[in-house]
């Protein structure tokens, strides 16, 4: 039997490993938007057009999609603890290198090292979500992860611009790269890579082998993550990039309080992403919430982007809500570890997390080349100023791409909260 000490540890150590691999994704997304609060600096110090910031910025991506299938495979084969300590490091080093990076090409190699090591953030968490957690809460806990994510995001948006406005971009990033070095040393300490109690298998020992090859010839995995990839962009998109100098020029705005604005979108995704994971396994359905805040998304970044000049406040409170929509998304990842069982699970949210880096790495270069296309020729202090028109045309993929993810979830089957186990027969 096991005392009553241990039995609290059993309750309490899932929920400290919970606070550790939430202070990675926390940290993934610090360094992912941290370009949006740098934008001039960076098309200054490195010479690039809107295209060219377009592109540093998505060498992350790059990197990062390419990474998503293999670390998944490695979270299911190897230590989880291990790898995910060493990822945090290169985190850290990539961002130093980033900070002292005077040539364009060094800059991009530093920003694609932090990419591939940010890779392992969201897997490495859902696999200690569905190994740590009863498939009940996976959804819950999965939101919750997400809710640090975006208070990372936050980090990256007013907080570090005042930072850089006051020590400049480079020691910025220094500061964080320090950081990284706390969490990663922090990581090795406390987490372990196996819950402390096994729960016992049941008496149909009977299994259908899963391989690689079940998992992509499955319909419901290409809608899923293609849906995952297309409701998703828009947020990393505009709240990591473009939305900051979208606002500021669109809706007159000092730098400061554009990045306040679009603070609110991550704060908005951080409130969203578990209470509607929570919903949705309360409501025993998953897809209502899906098309709901996806369509929530769709109508306010619309009203923010065409509706005209628009006060703080009321921006504070469209983003808000826009991120809140667009966090209904997450729940299509409880989706598809309720189509396959636990064994794959780190696999297969590493396919789906690839579509949302592709759709990333697509988006973000591809508005500041139709930018740079519709740019009338103005520059100031060496800087291109694109017009408010140019904005309005470049920024039409966001909404697009919401639309189409609306209309993949009608070819969805629903799973009714419901995951498949390992020994169930099929």
């Amino acid at each position: 039997m096991m005392s009553n000490s241990n039995k609290r540890l059993a309750l309490i150590y899932p929920w400290i490993l919970w606070t550790i691999a939430a202070g990675f994704f926390f940290y993934k997304y610090l360094i992912q938007v941290s370009p949006s609060v740098m934008t001039n600096d960076l098309m200054q110090a490195f010479q690039v057009n809107g295209a060219g910031l377009g592109n540093l910025s998505a060498f992350y991506f790059y990197a990062y999609l390419v990474m998503q299938i293999p670390v998944g495979m490695m979270l299911d084969k190897y230590s989880p603890r291990l790898i995910t300590t060493m990822a945090i490091f290169i985190c850290s080093i990539s961002t130093f290198i980033f900070s002292q990076a005077s040539t364009l090409w060094l800059a991009c190699f530093s920003r694609a090292l932090m990419g591939g090591a940010a890779a392992f953030a969201a897997v490495s968490c859902f696999k200690l979500a569905s190994l740590w957690f009863p498939p009940k809460r996976f959804a819950l806990v999965s939101g919750m992860f997400m809710t640090a994510a975006m208070l990372g995001a936050v980090g990256g948006q007013m907080p570090l611009s005042l930072l850089v406005q006051h020590v400049g971009w480079r020691m910025a990033l220094e500061t964080i790269s320090l950081i990284g070095v706390f969490w990663g040393i922090t990581y090795f300490v406390i987490v372990r890579d196996k819950p402390i109690q096994v729960i016992s298998s049941p008496k149909n020992n009977k299994k259908k082998r899963y391989s690689f090859k079940s998992i992509i010839m499955n319909k419901q995995t290409w809608l899923l993550s293609l849906y995952s990839g297309l409701a998703f962009a828009p947020v990393s998109v505009f709240g990591g990039l473009w939305g900051v100098p979208f606002v500021e020029a669109a809706h007159h705005l000092s730098r400061a309080d554009a990045a306040l604005a679009i603070s609110s979108i991550f704060i908005g995704f951080a409130v969203g992403a578990p209470f509607l994971g929570w919903l949705s396994d309360f409501m025993g359905q998953r897809k209502p919430l899906l098309f709901l805040g996806t369509f929530l998304a769709l109508f306010c970044l619309s009203i923010v982007i065409y509706g005209g000049e628009l006060k703080l406040p009321t921006l504070i409170l469209l983003l808000f809500f826009f991120g809140f929509g667009a966090s209904g998304f997450f729940t299509s990842f409880a989706m598809i570890r309720e189509v396959f069982p636990i064994m794959m699970a780190a696999t297969v949210l590493g396919i789906m997390n690839t579509f949302d880096s592709v759709c990333e790495a697509f988006y973000e270069p591809l508005v500041g080349a139709l930018l740079d296309w519709t740019w009338d020729g103005k520059i100031v202090n060496g800087i291109h100023q694109f017009t408010i028109q140019g904005y309005h045309f470049s920024l039409m993929l966001l909404p697009g791409s919401m639309v189409l993810a609306l209309i993949i979830l009608f070819f969805i089957q629903e799973t009714y909260c419901r995951p498949k186990e390992e020994n169930e027969i099929v």
